[in-house]
């Protein structure tokens, strides 16, 4: 099978989870079907699993492996936006279920498909979807959006020091030449960055402004804030919820949401009496994330920036 993915914090992911026989769990970011028919084995029998993707690929290969291992009768795949949970779970029979894990990372086979632009160390297109569900690429960013809004996703989704030259470049480059691949881009921010930098990046300085646009092409925090209380609702009482998380700003919103649904009252600490009547929903298992061990940091090195949090719905 061409569609390659390893999964990140596997084991710790089953053993925070926990699943038992008869249980339902939903796995919301498919890849290569890890996650999912690892959870999967353990709920047999009379359990199932429901595993939603934007990415058909991933849904084939995860049917393909399914078929493999005779597991198929007990999983639902679904190509679909997990931002849309709770009507996915709804239409498909999973009303209460037992787990839910998001995992927000990109697939290998995604990052070696050239065509889809997503990493910056091959030539290719800069597409950056998930799926074809999504409104807009990344080559269409780059080549209409003002100065003042690409400044705005690179500061703000990649955190990138040097996002007003590298807007004010694209905006000089594509009056001349429209954005089509990632090499162009590469080699934009390469230049920007030689302008201002003596010594060589340890970091390729493309990959900040390569994480802004494809957070903005799939509206990834918009997703993210939308799915976690939906989970929630979906859990049922000693359901977990479990997210995988790849920098920064999916892990602050990630961390923000579980500490809120801890506490009782979240009125601001200066109003004297309780107006908000806001009722604690979550446990929190992981004080601090779950990061993976140097083993699998060697075998996988993309894994080195994962950070796995837990909560357990109490109500």
């Amino acid at each position: 099978m061409s569609y390659f993915h390893q999964s990140v914090l596997l084991d710790e992911v089953i053993h925070y989870l926990k699943p038992q026989p008869g249980q339902k769990f939903i796995d919301c970011t498919l890849g290569g079907g890890g996650h999912t028919l690892g959870i999967l084995k353990r709920t047999l029998p009379g359990g199932k699993v429901l595993g939603i993707d934007l990415d058909n690929e991933a849904i084939k290969a995860t049917d393909q492996k399914a078929k493999e291992l005779k597991l198929k009768n007990n999983l639902v795949l679904v190509q679909d936006n997990f931002r849309n949970i709770g009507r996915v779970a709804k239409e498909n029979g999973f009303g209460k279920v037992d787990g839910i894990l998001l995992d927000l990372g990109l697939s290998s086979a995604q990052l070696h498909n050239h065509d889809r632009g997503f990493s910056f160390l091959s030539e290719g297109g800069l597409d950056m979807r998930f799926g074809h569900q999504t409104k807009i690429t990344a080559s269409e960013i780059l080549n209409t959006y003002p100065e003042k809004k690409l400044y705005e996703i690179f500061k703000n989704f990649g955190e990138e020091r040097l996002s007003k030259p590298i807007s004010q470049k694209i905006i000089e480059i594509r009056r001349q030449t429209p954005f089509a691949s990632s090499q162009q881009l590469v080699d934009l921010v390469a230049a920007i960055y030689k302008k201002y930098y003596r010594h060589d990046s340890k970091v390729n300085p493309a990959t900040k402004v390569f994480q802004a646009l494809r957070i903005a092409v799939n509206e990834e925090l918009e997703n993210l804030e939308e799915v976690l209380p939906q989970a929630i609702k979906l859990l049922a009482k000693g359901g977990r919820l479990a997210v995988i998380s790849y920098h920064s700003l999916e892990d602050r919103t990630v961390k923000n949401f579980f500490q809120q649904e801890s506490k009782g009252c979240i009125c601001p600490p200066k109003m004297p009496v309780c107006q908000c009547k806001h009722k604690k929903t979550l446990q929190i298992i992981t004080k601090k994330p779950i990061t993976p061990t140097e083993e699998e940091i060697t075998l996988n090195h993309r894994s080195r920036s994962a950070k796995l949090r837990i909560a357990e719905k109490i109500n």
